[in-house]
């Protein structure tokens, strides 16, 4: 029980959501040190981000808060790191909302030899066995949702999605500049309501830092992993192309520079160190929105022990 005296009340309720949320770290780091994966730690400051049109990175000095570890991570794979994750705080400019903080934590993973297919697999194994240290069972309730977390996920490509949920294609949204208002307003709510969702095969112009599929490169080998209508998830088939990453990152400069965004210096030890860095799946996972599902949070709030208006 609280005791009335207790100042700060807002801080103080959350006790029990912040004793959860600490079992969950331990859980994720006991899934990953039991299939071999080496725990990591990157700079949290960085002299260039990876440029990206919707992504605003903090500035610190002349250099940056990181909005994800990525680059470092990449880094390590091509020196020979095979299996790699890592929990971590991160930071965006302009990102408060119920669902949003500058300062959040990511989970991201990497692994050699592998494509997103078998990251989604991974990815549902992970959720599963939280789902089992933490006594959930195999029903999920978010939003009003109850959610089934036995196999096998749902999986839709984005393509479909875009014709079911809207009556659109992604070129005709594209082509009315429409793509992310549909995405938002229309399909994220309806997607991972009965069971997990993973949208997969974004078009080219959302590749973010993936490869392209073979078979066919008007998609992007990306998915995204949703709960209860929330994004939880975004991971893909690694670019390791420098030549082609170069050419992203001038055209996410370009779109910026139109938007009247800050212009960043281009990762040059990053795009060097690409061209050793073997065929790889990454993904990065929001800790602060796994646990906002997991408690059944309505908002971000609930699940930190701060908020920025707190400090």
């Amino acid at each position: 029980m609280i005791h009335p005296a207790v100042k700060n009340w807002p801080l103080a309720k959350r006790k029990n959501a912040l004793k959860q949320r600490a079992s969950i770290l331990q859980k994720i780091r006991q899934f990953f040190h039991g299939r071999g994966f080496l725990e990591v730690e990157t700079p949290y400051r960085i002299p260039a981000p990876a440029p990206e049109s919707h992504i605003d990175p903090m500035p610190s000095g002349q250099w940056f808060l990181h909005p994800s570890p990525e680059l470092c991570m990449k880094r390590m794979l091509a020196a020979g790191f095979e299996k790699i994750f890592q929990i971590c705080h991160c930071w965006r400019e302009g990102e408060r909302g119920s669902l949003h903080i500058p300062e959040f934590t990511l989970l991201e993973w990497y692994r050699v030899g592998v494509d997103y297919m078998e990251l989604m697999e991974e990815c549902e194994a992970l959720i599963q066995a939280l789902a089992l240290g933490l006594e959930i069972g195999d029903f999920l309730t978010y939003r009003g949702h109850q959610i089934f977390l036995g196999s096998p996920w749902e999986r839709m490509t984005v393509e479909d999605a875009y014709r079911r949920y809207s009556g659109i294609s992604t070129k005709e949204a594209f082509q009315q500049d429409l793509f992310d208002e549909v995405m938002v307003r229309e399909i994220e709510p309806r997607l991972g309501t009965e069971r997990p969702t993973f949208l997969y095969d974004y078009p080219s112009e959302r590749r973010s830092l993936a490869r392209l599929k073979k078979e066919d490169p008007s998609v992007a080998e990306r998915f995204e992993l949703y709960l209860g209508g929330l994004e939880i998830a975004n991971g893909f088939s690694e670019l390791i192309d420098p030549e082609e990453q170069r050419k992203v990152f001038q055209w996410e400069m370009e779109v910026r520079q139109s938007m009247g965004k800050k212009m960043y210096p281009m990762p040059e030890k990053f795009l060097d160190e690409l061209q050793t860095m073997p065929p790889s799946a990454g993904i990065a996972l929001g800790v602060d929105r796994l646990v906002m599902v997991f408690l059944n949070a309505e908002r971000i709030d609930e699940v930190v022990a701060f908020t920025p208006e707190e400090l």
